[in-house]
């Protein structure tokens, strides 16, 4: 998969970034392009990731709208993606769903653990919760070019 200067990237672990340059690096005796992304959602700093690692970092394109309605369409059913026993084996699952890049995947870690809030009150997972949610709201907002607080309307409504 290939780039172009202005385009917007999905990071797997940091999310939508923007390519704001192309850069050429010499490591070792080697030179090596590197694409410069700038993260969108508020977040300081830049990330490089080499032409040559894209698919293995897993940087991707943003969704498109038809696949911003199932993530949404995911979010909605009533199921539970991990069921697995004991807690610390599910958070592995969670932290590896989260880490594929995957929005459908961001979207089931989401689903699941609103249900468990829902279910227990207190939630141990929080901050994976907020991670899951902030990934697919900035996304799901470039794919439906919408702004990103009706995005998080839409996800509140669904998960209450």
């Amino acid at each position: 998969m290939s780039f172009s200067v202005g385009d917007k990237a999905v990071h797997p672990a940091h999310g939508v970034a923007e390519i704001t340059q192309i850069e050429e690096r010499l490591i070792g005796s080697d030179k090596i392009d590197f694409y410069i992304l700038k993260l969108v959602n508020g977040k300081a700093g830049t990330i490089r990731v080499a032409l040559n690692a894209v698919d293995r970092v897993g940087l991707r394109q943003v969704m498109s709208r038809k696949a911003a309605k199932t993530v949404l369409e995911e979010l909605s059913k009533d199921e539970m993606a991990v069921t697995s026993q004991p807690w610390n084996r599910r958070y592995r699952e969670y932290t590896e769903m989260l880490k594929s890049g995957s929005p459908i995947k961001v979207a089931k870690v989401l689903r699941d653990l609103a249900k468990v809030r829902s279910d227990k009150g207190e939630l141990s997972y929080g901050e994976k919760m907020e991670q899951a949610r902030k990934l697919l709201i900035t996304e799901l907002a470039l794919a439906r070019r919408v702004r990103e607080e009706t995005i998080e309307r839409d996800i509140d409504k669904i998960l209450n």
